[in-house]
């Protein structure tokens, strides 16, 4: 069988196509470009898929429920939803989960992790979203910005 050899990293690739497809890689050419928006791509495969967007195609359609999808992974994401499995199981307690990101997130829930601490005084808490509630705390129930530690104001119209 005959390989192709890309000259600018050593890949090697079983067709000749393949080959041309990944030198784009490395030249930054992009010749597939959508005719609604800005966006172009290597492949024409994947023009096709982005186009879904623009045209509202949803070919996909879930067999348990209405909905339809323009991409074969969403519909496939939506029907894990309806097998009510939930493969990832927590080693503290009983529950489980769908997805792995989920599991990781009530992982910090228990005692013990408390990862993320309040600059202001000395609670600390499990998850990112009760910091950030404990933060208006300290600000009269008003939002507050994390990011330079000031209160955010608003200008409300009259």
């Amino acid at each position: 069988m005959q390989h192709y050899q890309c000259i600018q990293c050593d890949k090697t690739f079983s067709q000749n196509g393949s080959l041309k497809i990944h030198m784009a890689t490395h030249t930054g050419e992009r010749p597939y470009q959508c005719s609604y928006c800005d966006k172009s791509f290597i492949r024409k495969d994947n023009l096709k898929i982005h186009m879904k967007i623009h045209t509202g195609e949803r070919p996909y359609q879930c067999s348990q429920c209405e909905k339809a999808f323009s991409h074969q992974q969403n519909l496939i994401r939506n029907m894990e939803n309806h097998t009510g499995e939930k493969p990832y199981q927590c080693s503290q307690c009983d529950m489980n989960f769908l997805h792995k990101h989920h599991l990781i997130s009530h992982m910090k829930t228990h005692p013990g992790e408390k990862p993320y601490q309040c600059r202001l005084c000395d609670k600390a808490f499990s998850r990112n979203d009760q910091l950030n509630m404990h933060m208006t705390s300290h600000t009269d129930g008003r939002p507050f910005n994390a990011i330079s530690m000031t209160r955010v104001s608003f200008k409300i119209p009259i």
